[in-house]
């Protein structure tokens, strides 16, 4: 007689999430409770990382919470476009990194040289009028994808001979809601559709089908390309202060984190590396 015996299925193995040590500044230790409480604003692949971010962003907290004390600083609240006010210790905070730390602003000379460096960022985006006729199928549906695929192989076969037909063929056979218009998508620009149908789009001669069905994770299009018009460079005076906008902000961070190294190695730290602090310090 044979005997058979059940074989639970292995438990999959989990990373244990290990606290670190405690952390202090300059003896001033920082609850582990506090520290978990921060860790809901920090996004992290695991609870580990999660703990290290929030931990490090309370000890730069209280490092200059410390230097706060130390200068004196007094500070009176102030309230954003939004309607939220400062409390007394955040007011105190931003005056203090607003007197230590001295950030330039970027000139016209340093705008137009990241604008020519960096051009290929500043132009508007390609327009595209087009059709399409949608075959749906799913990825991962073998079966679905080939005859979706030989359907639309068909139907480009015989659009190519009759362009006019385009529109009663999306009537017809597409599944997405612009069938209702003959396929027509109106006017779409660049990151609006899906890469494989925008990488189709911009090899397209207007007026014409494209020779092959495209393939997206929808299903199989026909694709009719009806007009395009090329983005153009933007001229430099029309961004050239979003541009400083973006310089003073990279420079801002920069000299913040500086501030930070400077402060934290004139400090005990215990728990927690304060070198690899990133963001910004005042919210």
């Amino acid at each position: 007689m044979s005997t058979s015996q059940s074989t639970a299925a292995p438990h999959p193995v989990r990373r244990r999430f290990t606290r670190p040590v405690s952390v202090s500044v300059n003896g001033a230790v920082i609850p582990s409770a506090a520290i978990a409480r921060e860790t809901q604003h920090h996004q992290a692949s695991d609870p580990d990382q999660a703990w290290m971010l929030a931990a490090r962003a309370l000890a730069i907290r209280e490092l200059l919470s410390q230097e706060v004390e130390r200068l004196s600083i007094v500070a009176e609240p102030i309230e954003d476009g939004d309607g939220r006010r400062e409390t007394s210790q955040e007011a105190r905070l931003r005056a203090l990194i607003e007197r230590e730390v001295v950030v330039p602003s970027a000139d016209k000379g340093a705008c137009r040289r990241y604008y020519d460096a960096n051009i290929h960022r500043f132009r508007s985006p390609d327009l595209f009028e087009a059709a399409h006729i949608l075959f749906v199928a799913a990825p991962d549906d073998i079966v679905a994808r080939d005859a979706a695929r030989e359907s639309a192989m068909a139907l480009v076969a015989r659009l190519t001979g009759e362009p006019a037909g385009f529109a009663a063929a999306a009537a017809a056979h597409s599944a997405c809601p612009s069938s209702k218009q003959g396929g027509n998508l109106g006017q779409v620009s660049t990151g609006q559709t899906v890469p494989e149908f925008e990488m189709a789009l911009r090899g397209m001669v207007p007026g014409l089908v494209h020779p092959e069905p495209v393939e997206s994770r929808y299903g199989l299009h026909v694709v009719r390309l009806d007009r395009r018009v090329d983005g153009e460079v933007l001229p430099f005076d029309l961004v050239r202060d979003r541009i400083a906008d973006y310089l003073d902000e990279a420079v801002r961070r920069r000299a913040q984190q500086q501030y930070v190294s400077i402060l934290a190695g004139r400090a005990q730290v215990a728990g927690v590396d304060l070198a690899a602090a990133r963001g910004p310090l005042v919210q």
